[in-house]
Order: structure tokens, then C-alpha cells, then sequence
């Protein structure tokens, strides 16, 4: 017997000045169904994702829900229905507790007052329920961009909604996170409610969805059966042509070494970490979330302040005390954060290109706009950026665009070290195949490349020698000649070598 649709689009249209983002799609989801949605950046997902949850409103078509035709023109007239979204931009409020962000605007109430236990109590049940460790009365600040984003799915499914949209919801979480949100996922089938499931993960399509729909250029492709597809047929419908690579092969020199630390401590999460890297290598950094890669990195930037250690270029000690004297020393940080960190959204491409070497594109000290033009133009045809223009703000971009143009502006800086921090999270499979590609162009320049990931498979593909962090330190090397999933696993839960 034929399920019966909990929703059904038809002929979506939207547009933004300069781009078309969605045209005339067609899209339906079954009760109690998992639906995979796969494009590559910029196809459109989101954009339909936020028309669905009353964020953008559609220019055309027809949106029908629960066997009615509906109008959502807000986030809480989508709540009101049962349409529940959790955000590729985590939507979190830094300043409050974890509580007070799963039940903002509709908090408990005891005599006019918030009811701050029952609140607390409700938070704590909730994640119990969840399977999910959290302390419901922390402050979000400081929480690790994992652990926000299993804020946003808890917030999500507190809202007992018929249908939860979940916009690349395992970008930052670990094997084990991931494992309980599909527990999740099949709880939430099991009560016949529907997922809407968007990744650029293909492995994770065939593990929990039942059927997937592809956009391409804001059109729709098609869907498949998910256990009738194959990964290479869903590449192919993605991308418009067959990709024979996954990662491109290396042949860069590797020279000597250009960057070393040594004894590198925060007295809280980094412990005495020393490494070296030479000139075109790529490092790889592994670990579990938490295992202090990412504060390794901020305090070799400057971002973060160290305790103790040492910093060397080229043999010579440096002082790095912000990330000025980073940029000075000729060493990028591409953020795992890179709408918070990254990127001036509200500022044209054309300026966070250029913004953290103005003297570049300076004559007679003012600012060169004719200088400024050709560079932006540069990197947009070198990184394929995807805009209407060099004039286009930052935040209209998709995620991958956007990761381009925070690798962009530290290849304007003519930059010797460059540390990546999850540089494909929230990136499809195309664009991903191009930063991997970049990776080595940089490489074959003698250019010394640190890769920070969480993608297994990645970080074996892309990397000539990994690190491994367990708990604040490095817990294993492993040359290339070793290299295993199995092997990097150990080291990360802090076991040795067998």
C-alpha cells in the first residue's frame, strides 16, 4: 500500500538578485519517511529548506502539508503546523544557557514568572531521552560547535513535529554522535514522522534514508530508491557528468622544514604538544571532537593564548602573540567557523578577499579599487566561485562558495604555512574534489599544508603523514606507509600501536 505524502511541492520558484535559485522545482515526502536531499553547493537545498520553514518566502508554486494547502510565512507559523528545521548555521544564542536555547520564547511558566526548574528538568529529560550527555544549565559560550549542534537537533525534536528538516546535521559531530542521531532519526520514523535529511556524505544516504531527491542548479533531477541506487549513479545525477576520483593524486616534493613547535600548553586543553611540517607536505591532524586539535591550531595562529611553547620558522623562533603577527609571519588559519570567524557576511566577495592584506592593493596609502577588482576576479576564476559577481555579499553565497572565498583571502596573502580546519565541512562532493586539488597546487609551491579532519576517509586521502590527538596531545605519527582507519582509531581513543 502507497504511503501517504505529508508534503507536497510544486513548481517552487525563487530568485535573488542576479540568481535564480530555484526553478519550478517539484518535491513530495512521504509519512514516516526518511528522505535524503543531494545537490552539490549552491543546487538549492537550503534555499528550498528555508521556503519550507517560513524563513524565505517562495515567488511561486504550491506548498501542500498534512493534506492542506498552506502558506508559511514564518518560522512559528511552520512550528505551528509541525514543520521543525535544525539550520546548517547553527542558530544558537552564545550568552544563554543550553535550556533557555531549547525553549526560547516558550519557556515554562509558574505565577507570570519562568518556571526555571521545571525548564531545567524538562532540558535535562529531554537529552536524557535523546541519549545525548549535556549540562542543560551551561552557558552555550564555549561549547564546542558539536556539541551546539546537538543543541539545535534536541531544540528540533522538542518540538514534536510531524516533519524535521535537518540541513548537514552530523557536519560537526564525531562517528558516536552520529550513531545516536540516526537512533534518533529511526525513533522519530518508528512514530511515522518524517526526516528531511540534506548531507554531502553519500555514505550516510544509503545508511538512513529511504528514497533521495537531487537538485542541480535549482532544478529538480529526480529521486531514486535509495536501496536501487548506487553511489556513482547519485554522483553523476549531482554533478551532470561521472567522477572518476575521489582524491587527486600527490606527487609533490617534499622539502625541508618550514614550520616546528614544541611544547605547546594552555593548561587546560592542550598538553605539551610538539610537531614539525615541511615544505610541500600535507599534515594531517586526527582525533576525536575534544582531542584539542582545533585549540592546537588558534594557538599556533594566535588566536588563542598559550601557556607555554615555542614557535619556529624556518628554524628561527617566532613570537606569535595574535593572529597579526600570524599574517605578518606569513601563516593562514582557514576556520572550521567560517560564518563567525571567517567572513564579513554583510561585505561584498571583492573586500573579504583582500581584507587581510590591504597593503597589497594600496598606492601612495590608499586603497587601490582597480587592485582590489583584479585579485577578487582572480581567485573567483582560479577557485570557480560560484556569484553573479565580485559585488555579491558574502552571505548570499552557498557554504562551499563561502569556504572559497576564506581560502581565497589567505591565498591573497601570499601565505607560506596554511592551516585548514575542516576545510570541506558542509561542502559536496564536487567541491570538495576542487579544495583537495587546491591542497596539492599549494603543496607543489613548497607551500607547508596543516589539515585538521574529521572525515576518515579524507584525512587518509589528502594527507603524506598524520598526527593523532587523544586528550590534548599527540597520541601516535603515522607515515604513510601505515596508514589504516584502524590504526588512526586506536591512537584516538588513547591506545597504542598493535
Amino acid at each position: 500500500m502507497e504511503q501517504e505524502n505529508i508534503l507536497e511541492l510544486k513548481g517552487i520558484c525563487k530568485g535573488f538578485p542576479g540568481v535564480k535559485a530555484l526553478d519550478n522545482v517539484d518535491f513530495f515526502v512521504r509519512k514516516g519517511e526518511v528522505l535524503a536531499l543531494a545537490g552539490e553547493n549552491g543546487a538549492g537545498k537550503s534555499t528550498l529548506m528555508k521556503i519550507l520553514s517560513g524563513i524565505y518566502k517562495k515567488d511561486s508554486g504550491s506548498m501542500t502539508f498534512n493534506g492542506a494547502e498552506v502558506v508559511v510565512d514564518s518560522p512559528k507559523e511552520a512550528e505551528r503546523l509541525g514543520l521543525s528545521i535544525i539550520h546548517q548555521e547553527l542558530n544558537v544564542i552564545l550568552g544563554k544557557s543550553v535550556a533557555e536555547n531549547i525553549y526560547i520564547g516558550r519557556q515554562p511558566v509558574k505565577y507570570g514568572l519562568i518556571d526555571w526548574n521545571r525548564m531545567y528538568a524538562d532540558a535535562d529529560a529531554l537529552f536524557r531521552h535523546l541519549n545525548i550527555p549535556m549540562d542543560v544549565k551551561r552557558v552555550v559560550r564555549g561549547l564546542s560547535i558539536a556539541q551546539q549542534q546537538m543543541i539545535g537537533i534536541a531544540k528540533a525534536v522538542s518540538f514534536d513535529a510531524k516533519l524535521v528538516i535537518m540541513d548537514e546535521p552530523t557536519s560537526s559531530l564525531t562517528d558516536q554522535e552520529t550513531r545516536v542521531l540516526f537512533q534518533i532519526i529511526r525513533d522519530l520514523k518508528s512514530q511515522n514522522r518524517s526526516v528531511i535529511f540534506i548531507t554531502h556524505r553519500l555514505d550516510e544516504i544509503f545508511e538512513i534514508a529511504d528514497r533521495v531527491a537531487v537538485l542541480r542548479d535549482g532544478c529538480s533531477v529526480g529521486a531514486k530508491v535509495v536501496s536501487e541506487t548506487t553511489k556513482k549513479e547519485l554522483i553523476a545525477m549531482m554533478i551532470g557528468r561521472e567522477m572518476t576520483k575521489q582524491f587527486p593524486p600527490r606527487d609533490a616534493k617534499i622539502g625541508s622544514e618550514l614550520l616546528r613547535v614544541e611544547n605547546l600548553s594552555d593548561g587546560k586543553k592542550v598538553k605539551g604538544v610538539s610537531f614539525h611540517v615541511n615544505r610541500g607536505e600535507v599534515l594531517g591532524f586526527a582525533g576525536l571532537v575534544g582531542a584539542g586539535r582545533t585549540e592546537t591550531m588558534r594557538m599556533v595562529f594566535g588566536a588563542d593564548h598559550r601557556r607555554c611553547g615555542q614557535i619556529y620558522l624556518s628554524g628561527k623562533e617566532i613570537r606569535i602573540h595574535s593572529p597579526h603577527d600570524s599574517v605578518i609571519n606569513k601563516i593562514a588559519f582557514v576556520t572550521e567557523d567560517r560564518k563567525g570567524e571567517g567572513l564579513l557576511l554583510s561585505k561584498k566577495l571583492r573586500t573579504n578577499i583582500v581584507m587581510v592584506a590591504l597593503d597589497k592593493i594600496k598606492k601612495r596609502g590608499l586603497l587601490n579599487m582597480a587592485m582590489e577588482r583584479d585579485a577578487a576576479q582572480k581567485y573567483v576564476s582560479e577557485l570557480k566561485v560560484v556569484t553573479p559577481s565580485i559585488q555579491q555579499k558574502v552571505m548570499y553565497l552557498s557554504g562551499g562558495n563561502q569556504q572559497k572565498v576564506v581560502v581565497a583571502k589567505w591565498l591573497f596573502s601570499d601565505s607560506e604555512v596554511i592551516i585548514l580546519d575542516e576545510p570541506t565541512r558542509g561542502i559536496d562532493v564536487g567541491a570538495k574534489l576542487e579544495i583537495y586539488e587546491l591542497i596539492n597546487r599549494l603543496a607543489a609551491q613548497g607551500k607547508a599544508i596543516i589539515v585538521v579532519s574529521s572525515d576518515m576517509e579524507e584525512i587518509l586521502g589528502i594527507s603524506d603523514r598524520i598526527l593523532v590527538m587523544h586528550e590534548g596531545r599527540i597520541a601516535g605519527e603515522v607515515k604513510k606507509e601505515q596508514f589504516s582507519a584502524k590504526l588512526i582509531s586506536e591512537y584516538a581513543i588513547g591506545g597504542t600501536a598493535l
